[in-house]
């Protein structure tokens, strides 16, 4: 630290790790550098930014197998220069057909959720058939030229980065402890899949993925078909036949995503888009609808005031996501009543400046009956694509089928249990999903593409992301830098327990020790810890030149690329 306080950096905020990345040909921003590498590089052989993404996702889906890959769902917002609106896509899978709630109950026995690992919360992973959606309605290059970079380094390999190589080494221990222990059927393939010489790759060392190589090269020869109907359908059918899991051939056959409408509110001047549920990404509008009624500005930020304010709007947003958020095709909200001044503004008067909530009740939003990686590309023509992607917690549930070399998500761990909860388990149903890409607009064009994975901190991180642009005047690299909160403990979406003691409100190192005082006086439960922030990028459009301004993830290994 320099005397004036300043840090190292000569311009900027003193704690920001990095400038911007500025281009005007083309950005992208992701977890891994190799794959923002290959998504500038689909740009300049003319691809477009929904080709880069595909590209960049498929590239991710071998390089970071800890957060993403086939086996996972997927959730995209796209800005089309063409016809200037906002696109969403849901490419979520559902649950067994074969499989009803006393079926699952009995296999799991008497527990109170549903568990995350082995075929227990196996749902059809809808990656895949997301991307040639996307490709269908926006793309241009052919999809065998956007999987050939993927291709390419899974047969050649690539260098494990360090943070993967971290967590790769914690999965290999938690599997085989839960082998070990009966939770889940088998690791075998697995092991052979993703250990070298019997270990987790160790940064720096070459790892190749010839089994996911075979896979993607049928999907680039046969299209989605392959996946969803063809050898790689059967595939799975045997696979899951042998073990004991409940989804079938039929199941992948008859799986489809789901174009749909991003909703918005408006945050002092900028329409903040996510998508409708079965996603959780109204909860950062809803968050936002009460944050609007604080000056924010005037509190400073990460003072003890703002975290305070800021935690307590999650904890009533969370609330109504734990009650409410499903699938649409099973049950609906009011969502314009949700996003509404008047909700918002009645929810923030429920907020005690001097005092942390230990527990608080949903609202009424009339019911109506009836871990990660996150990308952003724009390209030359202002295409702009907000892309995210998982297999939940972990690297999923552990079970990779016979020789296809990825891993299956365990997104449906987060069905409820409980008859007549919205979220509760159904045969061929989409479960609670915690993925959701954003978009900003401001004056009806597009200003941020951006997201931040990690579970139930990603509204969180959307909204303060939000107000850290929005607020505070940062810029795009320092809005992700700045040092974050993450409240933990709020009622979960499975409906298993409701909060009783406030939680947990963890904080960055980078909050100051008189702030942490003061927010412990207020009754806050304070854990200054790190890992659990999430993973932040972000592409800006300049309104006034065009250019655009990339940021990526100083907690992640990726980097944000333009040309």
């Amino acid at each position: 630290m320099r005397e004036d306080g300043r840090g190292d950096r000569v311009v900027g905020a003193p704690w920001a790790t990095r400038s911007p990345v500025l281009a005007v040909n083309g950005m992208a921003a992701t977890s891994h550098p190799l794959a923002s590498q290959v998504a500038i590089d689909i740009l300049q052989a003319g691809g477009n930014a929904v080709d880069a993404a595909i590209a960049a996702n498929a590239a991710i889906g071998l390089m970071e197998p800890t957060g993403n890959g086939i086996g996972g769902d997927l959730f995209a917002i796209v800005w089309d220069p063409k016809t200037e609106q906002l696109y969403g896509l849901n490419g979520s899978g559902r649950s067994a057909k074969g499989q009803t709630l006393a079926q699952l109950k009995a296999k799991i026995g008497d527990v109170s959720q549903i568990p995350n690992w082995g075929t227990p919360p196996v749902t059809v992973p809808g990656t895949v058939d997301a991307w040639y959606e996307l490709h269908n309605k926006f793309g241009h290059l052919p999809m065998k030229q956007n999987l050939a970079p993927a291709i390419s380094y899974a047969k050649q390999g690539f260098p494990v980065t360090e943070v993967i190589a971290y967590y790769m080494d914690i999965y290999q221990k938690r599997y085989e402890r839960l082998f070990k222990a009966g939770e889940i059927e088998e690791i075998s393939n697995y092991q052979a899949t993703f250990l070298i010489n019997g270990n987790a790759p160790k940064a720096g060392e070459i790892f190749k993925n010839p089994d996911l190589a075979n896979t993607l090269e049928k999907i680039a020869q046969g299209g989605r078909e392959a996946f969803y109907q063809g050898e790689i359908a059967k595939t799975i059918d045997r696979y899951f036949k042998r073990i004991g899991g409940p989804l079938r051939y039929e199941d992948f056959a008859s799986h489809t995503s789901t174009w749909i409408k991003p909703v918005s509110m408006n945050y002092r001047g900028y329409d903040v888009w996510e998508l409708p549920p079965n996603g959780q990404g109204i909860a950062a509008l809803q968050m936002l609808s009460v944050l609007k009624n604080f000056d924010l500005t005037a509190m400073e930020h990460n003072s003890a005031d703002y975290l305070h304010v800021m935690a307590e709007a999650k904890k009533l947003a969370f609330e109504d996501r734990a009650r409410f958020y499903a699938d649409p095709d099973y049950s609906n909200i009011d969502l314009d009543y949700l996003l509404s001044d008047e909700y918002g503004a009645k929810r923030a008067q429920l907020i005690d400046m001097k005092k942390a909530a230990t527990q608080v009740e949903h609202g009424d939003p009339k019911l109506i009956e009836g871990d990660t990686i996150y990308l952003t590309v724009a390209d030359k023509n202002g295409m702009m694509v907000s892309l995210i992607q998982s297999n939940y917690r972990g690297m999923g549930t552990g079970l990779v089928a016979d020789g296809l070399g990825f891993i299956f998500q365990n997104r449906g761990a987060q069905y409820s249990l409980t008859p007549g909860h919205p979220n509760v388990y159904a045969p061929e149903k989409r479960p609670f999903h915690t993925i959701i890409p954003a978009f900003i607009t401001k004056d009806n064009q597009p200003y941020m593409s951006f997201g931040l994975m990690g579970g139930a901190m990603q509204p969180q991180g959307h909204a303060q992301m939000v107000t850290n642009i929005v607020d505070f005047g940062m810029n795009v690299q320092q809005a992700g830098d700045a040092a974050r909160f993450h409240h933990k403990g709020s009622t979960s979406p499975t409906w298993e327990g409701r909060m009783q003691d406030g939680g947990v409100l963890e904080l960055e190192s980078g909050i100051r020790a008189q702030v942490v005082r003061e927010l412990q006086k207020r009754g806050h439960k304070v854990h200054i810890t790190s890992g659990s922030f999430g993973g932040y990028q972000a592409i800006l459009k300049h309104p006034v030149t065009g250019v655009y301004h990339g940021a990526s993830e100083m907690r992640k290994d990726g980097q944000a690329q333009g040309y």
